[in-house]
């Protein structure tokens, strides 16, 4: 993914408090919003973690058989999984453990864009990409994956969602529609080159996406000396304004910026997220919907402590701002007809086209509606 790190002011001339902050019950309060939302982040990682198993399942009767049928059961455990990882996504861009150094695994976990020749075969150019390249990778394993990705640029991806997600679609060649790799790309002596090597990576692939989700979830596991006990250690204000980094850089410089922005502009296919399944328009829905949960401190439909009712404590008119601005955002989103590729690529004036810029000026309104929250509780948020 482009990588975006944004900092977090909160230095002395930040803190003045007249919100509250020195009030115990205010300071209660917050506090039981930030463990609601380490238990929201630890359930929304553990289902992501039970959805990528669930694709794994289906991937390996796949890889063991493959056939027209368990190619579908697969790709429809792909999809159904990466909207339960989708909603995560808002737990990013502070430094926590999915970006974190040495291993930064959300860069192994969800890079994009990525060039698919730097995998496999592409239209035109049957011989390209490490699973045809004999020579240069004798023997694929998961450390060859590892050090692959990201080792020749931005787009040089070779691990996660997106490079699953080639190996089950192919490229897509159809304007209305997904790719269609056939499933005899994977059957000895079939439509490709390499069969064998192709079903081996896209099972390594899976086993390390599998393993870097688990990693991530077990640092917001509750109970154990992790991540997720020093975030509720913290300063509630400090916990809080980390929060609020995560909502606001994913709807704003991420979402509105690097997901949108940069494919309505380009009006390039390759700029869009999920582009061989044409998931984008799920994609984005589920991020709008992750940053809105966590908001209202949602663990599945279910409201708890939340922002919105510690907002409301100090500044109504904040809190009814943000709370009617990511709700038109999450419309504004779902508003966009599928697939997103056609949408980005009609004609200027068209509803198609209409509904991606409504929805890029709808992200931006709620990013500001969470500056205005962060002020209300006197949080300066350094965003891009």
């Amino acid at each position: 993914m482009r990588r975006t790190f944004l900092a977090l002011c909160l230095l002395p001339a930040c803190t003045t408090s007249t919100t509250g902050w020195e009030d115990d019950a205010f300071r209660t309060e917050a506090k039981n919003v930030v463990d609601r939302y380490a238990a929201l982040v630890s359930a929304a990682y553990e289902k992501s973690s039970r959805g990528a198993e669930q694709m794994d399942s289906a991937l390996q009767d796949f890889v063991a058989a493959p056939s027209a049928d368990t190619l579908q059961a697969t790709r429809t455990a792909w999809l159904g999984a990466r909207d339960d990882y989708g909603l995560t996504e808002v737990f990013r861009f502070y430094n926590g453990p999915i970006d974190a150094a040495p291993d930064e695994l959300e860069g192994r976990i969800n890079a994009w864009p990525m060039d698919e020749a730097y995998i496999d075969y592409v239209e035109g150019m049957p011989d390209v990409g490490i699973i045809n390249d004999l020579a240069a990778y004798p023997e694929l394993s998961r450390d060859v994956l590892i050090e692959r990705n990201g080792a020749e640029g931005e787009d040089s991806i070779s691990t996660g969602w997106h490079a699953i997600e080639f190996l089950l679609w192919g490229q897509d060649l159809d304007p209305a529609g997904p790719g269609a790799r056939p499933f005899t790309d994977f059957v000895d002596g079939g439509t490709a080159a390499n069969q064998d090597r192709r079903r081996q990576y896209l099972t390594l692939t899976s086993e390390l996406l599998l393993d870097d989700l688990a990693r991530v979830a077990d640092s917001w596991s509750e109970g154990q000396e992790n991540y997720r006990a020093e975030f509720v250690a913290q300063d509630p204000k400090d916990a809080i304004g980390k929060i609020l980094l995560g909502m606001a850089s994913l709807s704003g410089a991420e979402l509105a910026g690097e997901r949108m922005t940069v494919a309505y502009d380009t009006r390039e296919q390759e700029d869009e997220h999920s582009c061989f399944s044409d998931n984008t328009h799920k994609d984005l829905l589920a991020n709008i919907q992750g940053i809105e949960d966590v908001y209202h401190g949602r663990i599945d439909g279910q409201a708890g402590p939340s922002l919105s009712s510690l907002v409301a404590r100090i500044d109504a008119d904040a809190d009814t701002l943000a709370t009617a601005k990511l709700q038109a955002a999450v419309a504004a989103v779902a508003a966009i007809p599928p697939p997103f590729d056609a949408a980005i690529q009609a004609a200027d004036g068209s509803p198609e086209r209409a509904s991606v810029k409504a929805a890029i000026d709808s992200l931006k309104e709620a990013t500001e509606a969470l500056v205005g929250v962060a002020e209300a509780l006197e949080i300066e948020l350094n965003l891009e």
